[in-house]
């Protein structure tokens, strides 16, 4: 039944959810609506996606009495995350060419530091996730190796190197320094990467939401707020600083136990809120395409690993029991809208977001849990936390993108523009 239900589900992608979920509930019988008995269920896949760790700022507020010294000993390496890896393309070639890194090496900030590295509070936050998913799936449950076996972890992260060290940490506490065998986490080209939205790949994206981040700091409430928290600051009107900035140098100084300016003690939450509602207005969720655009290509991903493990035709070998994907906050907002379950707080370092995939051993029934935070979540469309596979992939279908359409969706402005073009 689920081989016919895969073969739908390649010829007809758009109302394929609907036939899934046909085919699947006439297994279910008249006490449908019976709570599950969770001890029957069987777990058979992990997929994490999580935000790096601790970092220093992206970039410095304009006003250098107002910026705290981020210096070079906040980079130590703590003994216990020490752990081998190779960076990979997807295929498995060289490591591609950072240009984000590049770009951060540019900006040296005050103390010496450059702009987003990885500190050792942010290894340690990495390092404390993989022991709590150490717990999880290997000393509660005994799902996964007590030490690392390529055969059961997948890696992929964003080329940037605070994701790849933010990785590194977190498999040392996972697997506690342990490995059979060696760690490859892959990476893409900055121009085709999908684990945040691509704005140099998609130029449709960046049409739609060119303007908006400006836009933004003029809407009610948003406007009066950010002049209050400048002129407190003694920061001029026309500098550029939005509330973004301000949240990304607060956030930083705070994790690190920093003097922060006494402006951005006093403002804490307003910040914070109001950096939300500016990211709100630039990603809209009522926008289906821009989400889709953003992380559409990314859901895919998730969603076609819990496809192969579900198809009984699936070789050996093509599945793993845990995927691992280091991300940013710019990924997981999306992430959380699309699914239903955002909760209108910026994402923090070393944040989660985990899906489960259970089977039930009796009537082989399919389902999904999902952890943000470490918390228990209801996605949209879903009953109950033990979400029916059919009714989390309806979920995930609105704004799920296959390769070939996310290229269709954003090579659209570009037929549009060479049109209107003189």
């Amino acid at each position: 039944m689920i081989s016919r239900i895969l073969r739908v589900r390649m010829w007809a992608p758009v109302g394929v959810l609907t036939s899934l979920a046909y085919c699947l509930h006439q297994r279910r019988g008249a006490d449908d609506q019976n709570s599950v008995d969770r001890s029957l269920l069987e777990l058979k896949m992990v997929q994490v996606v999580f935000r790096h760790g601790a970092r220093s700022p992206l970039k410095a507020l304009p006003r250098e009495e107002q910026q705290v010294e981020w210096k070079p000993q906040l980079l130590e390496v703590p003994p216990q995350t020490r752990l081998d890896y190779t960076v990979t393309n997807l295929a498995g070639g060289p490591k591609p060419h950072s240009p984000f890194d590049s770009q951060y090496h540019e900006t040296t900030l005050k103390g010496g530091m450059f702009a987003g590295q990885l500190t050792k509070v942010g290894m340690q936050q990495m390092f404390a996730l993989g022991e709590r998913l150490r717990k999880n799936y290997v000393e509660d449950i005994p799902f996964l190796s007590p030490t690392f076996n390529p055969l059961e972890v997948f890696i992929r992260s964003t080329n940037i190197y605070r994701n790849l060290e933010s990785t590194r940490c977190l498999l040392a506490g996972l697997f506690q320094c342990q490995k059979e065998g060696p760690i490859i986490i892959h990476t893409d080209e900055a121009s085709s990467e999908v684990l945040y939205p691509n704005y140099q790949n998609c130029q449709r994206l960046r049409e739609r939401t060119r303007g908006r981040r400006q836009a933004a700091s003029l809407q009610p409430g948003i406007s009066e707020d950010l002049k209050k928290v400048k002129e407190g600051m003694g920061i001029a009107s026309s500098d550029g600083v939005d509330f973004l900035i301000l949240l990304d140098n607060m956030a930083a100084e705070q994790v690190h136990s920093l003097p922060s300016c006494p402006t951005l003690k006093r403002f804490a939450w307003m910040i914070e809120q109001r950096a939300v509602d500016t990211a709100l207005y630039i990603l809209q969720r009522e926008d289906r395409e821009s989400l889709q655009m953003a992380v559409g290509q990314f859901l895919h991903i998730l969603e076609s690993n819990l496809l192969k493990v579900v198809d009984p035709t699936t070789p050996p070998g093509k599945t793993r029991k845990l995927y691992l994907y280091a991300a940013h906050d710019v990924t997981l907002m999306p992430l959380l809208m699309a699914l239903g379950i955002f909760d209108h707080k910026w994402p923090p370092f070393a944040v989660d977001l985990t899906m489960e995939l259970y089977q039930h051993r009796e009537s082989k029934e399919w389902f999904v849990q999902l952890y943000y935070r470490g918390e228990e979540q209801v996605p949209e469309g879903c009953p109950d936390r033990l979400c029916p596979l059919d009714k989390f992939l309806n979920t995930m279908s609105v704004y799920t993108l296959s390769p070939e359409k996310y290229h269709t969706l954003c090579s659209e402005a570009q037929v549009m523009g060479l049109g209107n073009s003189e």
